[in-house]
């Protein structure tokens, strides 16, 4: 009840401020598991998915964000937890195993799932080079995988600033991807960065981004040194 209140009351102020051009809705199945992967450029990219996809969206969120204190902390846990976030502890040392099982059972459940291969969001604007668990996950449960591009998003709420704007936003989706071709090969690094290429190679066609053969996080290090 609470994510349809929520997704009734932001969808409508959503469709009202920002009137967002939604492109390929059709190549999200109507049931069963499907894995959305897409760029990442600000914090509200996962609002404005979940917002605009008729079923709903899991995704993975810092644990931080539902286990403040208060008021505001219960506040902020009720948000996520309606708009479909699940919280991992990312920064520890099995976060990425954490995440990865997370995705597996939504997955297995028969729901959406939605991952930005790039690790983090991109430090300036551009697509940098995803990491293979996208991949990995793909394999271990057969999920086909439909790639989307936000655009415009950034300029919503650019980096830095805490009150969103008023900008034109298109969400596009492609086409899905079927890796069963590589059926018990999610082990093999060589498939796993194929698969993890070539979704990213449709979220840059998507997202007319341009593209660079690094690690975002990597690129964001060197930004803050």
């Amino acid at each position: 009840m609470s994510r349809i209140l929520l997704k009734a009351f932001l969808g409508l102020l959503m469709r009202v401020l920002y009137r967002p051009k939604i492109e390929g809705m059709e190549h999200i199945p109507g049931n069963g598991p499907v894995i959305l992967a897409g760029n990442h450029v600000t914090f509200i990219d996962s609002l404005f998915l979940v917002l605009v996809v008729k079923r709903q969206v899991f995704f993975i969120g810092k644990d931080e964000y539902v286990t403040g204190k208060g008021l505001k902390g219960r506040l902020m846990a009720w948000f996520f937890g309606a708009s479909g976030m699940i919280p991992v502890d990312r920064d520890g040392g099995h976060g990425g195993v954490a995440a990865l099982m997370t995705g597996r059972r939504v997955l297995d459940e028969g729901n959406i799932f939605a991952i930005y291969p790039e690790g983090t969001r991109s430090p300036d604007g551009r697509l940098y080079r995803g990491r293979t668990g996208i991949a990995r996950l793909a394999l271990m449960t057969g999920a086909p995988v439909v790639p989307f591009a936000m655009i415009g998003t950034d300029k919503v709420q650019p980096s830095g600033k805490g009150r969103p704007h008023i900008s034109p936003v298109t969400v596009r989706f492609g086409e899905t991807l079927d890796f069963s071709r590589y059926e018990g090969m999610d082990r093999d690094r060589y498939v796993l960065r194929a698969v993890t290429d070539e979704v990213m190679s449709e979220v840059m066609r998507l997202s007319g981004q341009e593209y660079v053969d690094m690690y975002a996080t990597k690129a964001r290090a060197a930004k803050a040194a």
